[in-house]
């Protein structure tokens, strides 16, 4: 088992003064390191009938569309407005400097389809609780919750009450 902290570079100041941004490059260029992030992020719900894998752009694409090969579903695009060129539904919401908007396309998710979001960071919670108020829309059912990144300390979960949250690495 590796330990997959090392493989996390921290950038100050970055996007904004203030901010320590968690940086998965490193991960990402080490193949064994990739491929443990990537069982531990599926292995959870493995049997349990995901039938899609929704990420949130774009760190979150990279390993959701992999999650989504090695689980045998479908992969979902969640992304900034006016990216994605079909019909969309959007929601906002507030993150930890700043607000923003998500949208999906408005047939991407089927009544009752098992739907597992994945993306690369938990901080305040606010995007992935979008992105699960977006599957809710289309009448998705949510499976889980898998963050390859936590911040505990900024208590993200509690925007996702009710969820099956997982995370590979915290920071308190």
């Amino acid at each position: 088992m590796i330990d997959l902290k090392p493989f996390i570079r921290d950038i100050p100041d970055f996007p904004k003064k203030g901010i320590i941004f968690k940086d998965i490059t490193p991960l990402l260029r080490e193949p064994k390191a990739m491929e443990q992030a990537l069982r531990q992020l599926c292995e959870p719900f493995e049997g349990r009938g995901v039938e899609l894998v929704a990420a949130i752009e774009s760190r979150g694409f990279m390993f959701g569309a992999l999650a989504a090969m090695r689980l045998g579903a479908g992969f979902v695009p969640i992304r900034k407005p006016g990216k994605l060129p079909y019909k969309t539904i959007s929601q906002s919401y507030d993150l930890e400097y700043g607000s923003n908007t998500i949208e999906i396309h408005c047939d991407a998710v089927g009544q009752g389809q098992k739907v597992l979001l994945i993306d690369d960071l938990l901080a305040t919670g606010g995007t992935m609780a979008a992105a699960c108020g977006l599957v809710g829309k289309l009448g998705g059912r949510i499976v889980g919750v898998s963050f390859v990144i936590e911040l505990g300390f900024l208590n993200g979960r509690r925007l996702l009450e009710g969820q099956d949250v997982r995370s590979l690495i915290r920071y308190d």
